[in-house]
């Protein structure tokens, strides 16, 4: 396990693709939900994972992106976009692979706002769209959200990344005590574990310099986080038909979105998303930046789009001015004052 540090990536401000990549593949890709294994430990096995702490957040864990492309022969992977990517050695094939297997800059900029915010997700309901990795819905699901759903474009980005991202958090929590309950013990009894902390870390050094003890086995398949979540693939127009046939039909308190503005020809389908899925007083969290060389997007174009459909208001969050810029904007459904 590593620390990374935002200086530590790279910074992702071009989006290798292929060329005429700015339509939509046709047919669609059809939206199904994924059951995450009856027996989630086995999505670990021999995983490397790196871990981000941005300020008070609960650590944030997630597999490593360069183990998890150097393996990726070894991955089940229907629609091949480990072999697409890594032959056309491209972070994006339009209606093939969009992006889904690398942890975007702009996601992290979105934490580490939502961190300075204080924003809590106590009871409510919150869908990653677009999730990669799902480090927004899996900070949501850390810190107290009802229910989140992911959706990513590609099944293999949530069998193999979203999936295992999850469970690696839900074993993180049962294997180190929450802040409430350390609360809720008495000094004496915390201080009497750390002293057999301690004497564990002492022995581990003394008995050499082996590699760490992998994590213990613990039964995930009923645990209390993964229970509330739901996991979809497919384009957002199929998406949105397989949600709405839910009964009851979710509304998100809490829509976060980063990165998925680059293409100018999924604006609408997006756009219908957003109508459709949003609580009445919801919020969307979008994180991006201000265009995508070589792609054609960008918060400029998506605004026009957003203003002349007239549904949202889009409120700056952040900006970053100096180099290529990057944003946190928020859309909510306009109110009568806002017409």
């Amino acid at each position: 396990m590593t620390q990374t540090t935002k200086q530590d990536r790279v910074d992702g401000n071009t989006l290798q693709k292929t060329e005429d990549n700015t339509k939509p593949a046709e047919p669609v890709k059809e939206a199904k939900e994924h059951l995450p294994p009856s027996d989630p430990q086995f999505l670990l096995t021999d995983a490397v994972f790196e871990t981000v702490t941005i300020g008070t957040f609960p650590p944030l864990h997630f597999l490593n992106e360069t183990v998890f492309e150097k393996t990726a022969s070894e991955r089940e992977d229907r629609e091949k976009i480990f072999s697409h990517t890594a032959e056309q050695r491209s972070d994006l094939i339009s209606g093939v692979y969009e992006g889904g297997l690398k942890v975007w800059e702009c996601t992290y900029d979105l934490l580490e706002l939502i961190e300075k915010n204080g924003e809590t997700f106590g009871g409510k309901t919150v869908l990653d769209l677009g999730c990669g990795a799902g480090l927004l819905g899996i900070l949501a699901l850390k810190r107290g959200a009802t229910q989140v759903h992911f959706q990513d474009y590609n099944s293999t980005v949530i069998e193999q990344l979203t999936v295992p991202n999850v469970i690696l958090n839900c074993q993180d929590d049962d294997e180190i005590d929450s802040e409430d309950n350390r609360k809720g013990r008495s000094k004496k009894k915390i201080q009497e574990e750390d002293v057999c902390e301690k004497k564990v870390k002492e022995n581990m050094e003394v008995e050499g310099s082996g590699p760490p003890p992998k994590k213990r086995a613990i039964d995930l398949s009923q645990h209390p986080l993964l229970a509330k979540c739901h996991f979809f693939s497919g384009d957002w127009r199929t998406f949105l038909a397989l949600v709405l046939k839910r009964d009851p039909t979710p509304k998100y308190d809490i829509i976060f979105t980063s990165e998925t503005i680059y293409n100018t020809a999924y604006y609408p389908a997006l756009h219908e998303t957003l109508c459709k899925l949003l609580a009445p007083n919801g919020l969307v969290y979008l994180a991006t930046k201000s265009h995508y060389f070589g792609v054609g997007g960008g918060l400029h174009l998506f605004e026009t789009f957003v203003e002349q459909k007239g549904t949202f208001s889009v409120d700056h969050l952040w900006d970053k001015e100096e180099g290529l810029q990057r944003h946190v904007v928020v859309l909510r459904f306009k109110t009568t004052k806002d017409t």
